[in-house]
């Protein structure tokens, strides 16, 4: 096995120049094929409120949802780096309230750090987590989780103000202790800047090349949903016509009963059978 990838991979990786890989899992045998594959990092997400749990958004997602699944995939994984994301509301009342949260992902879910959504408003509850011995990913531009006040999933930092808000708040994340930062749906010249000028690792996802590292969910780079992907993704293989090929295959086999064969079936001795005529 691999040495374990560790918070300081991030640090060195962007000293030296090396992206970050990063991908979601939900479940134990994505965790352990994504771990397999050599990715260094893997986010449960609170999209699996979206890809796993049929929600129209994250803002459903408990944290008794996430700590499930990020047990279920630190199960799967010897050498990635295991970040949860904290849903809605589970660091947003009090300080106390944030730091047991967080905690519950590193000591009952196994994970390695935790991630969640916000700049200046959110950098006492991180200084809080690091204080508590927490490594924390910050996460700035798309934040699902604000997607009703923000008008929808729309690229943000366009304009002089927005970009320079983000700015700012991308320095009080640094500030606050995080140790990555993901910039989602951010403008590929602002996403440059802003790797530019941190000292953490940035974490793309429909920010453009310039990031020190890239993160997808795992069920959009295969293509298990069919239909249209974000602009940002990329299609490494389509396998929700490959799946919907071997369900029909079975359908149609079980239905004219070429399956199950005689090599799936289980022999016993015929005079036992005679008797019990």
């Amino acid at each position: 096995m691999s040495e374990r990838i560790t918070v300081s991979h991030f640090m060195q990786a962007k000293r030296e120049g090396r992206p970050v890989t990063m991908l979601t899992a939900y479940d134990f045998p994505m965790g352990r094929l994504v771990d397999a594959a050599g990715i260094d990092s893997i986010l449960v997400g609170d999209s699996l409120g979206n890809v796993v749990l049929g929600y129209g958004s994250t803002i459903p997602v408990t944290m008794d949802d996430m700590v499930h699944h990020v047990k279920a995939v630190t199960r799967g994984v010897q050498r990635a780096l295991v970040v949860a994301d904290l849903p809605f509301l589970s660091y947003h009342l009090s300080r106390e309230e944030s730091v047991r949260n967080a905690g519950r992902m590193l000591q009952e879910g196994g994970a390695q750090a935790v991630k969640l959504e916000g700049g200046q408003e959110v950098a006492e509850a991180i200084k809080a987590m690091v204080t508590a011995g927490i490594p924390v990913v910050g996460h700035l531009g798309l934040t699902p989780q604000s997607v009703l006040t923000m008008g929808g999933y729309k690229v943000q930092g366009k304009d002089e103000a927005a970009a320079r808000k983000l700015l700012d708040d991308a320095r009080a994340v640094q500030e606050a202790g995080a140790f990555a930062l993901v910039l989602e749906c951010v403008p590929t010249p602002l996403a440059r800047l802003v790797t530019e000028k941190l000292d953490i690792a940035t974490i793309g996802i429909g920010a453009g090349p310039y990031c020190d590292g890239q993160v997808l969910v795992t069920h959009d780079l295969l293509g298990l949903y069919g239909g249209n992907s974000p602009k940002f993704v990329k299609r490494y293989a389509n396998l929700n016509g490959e799946i919907m090929k071997a369900l029909q295959s079975y359908r149609e086999e079980v239905e004219s009963r070429s399956f199950p064969g005689p090599e799936h079936g289980f022999s016993m001795p015929e005079e036992v059978i005679e008797k019990l005529k």
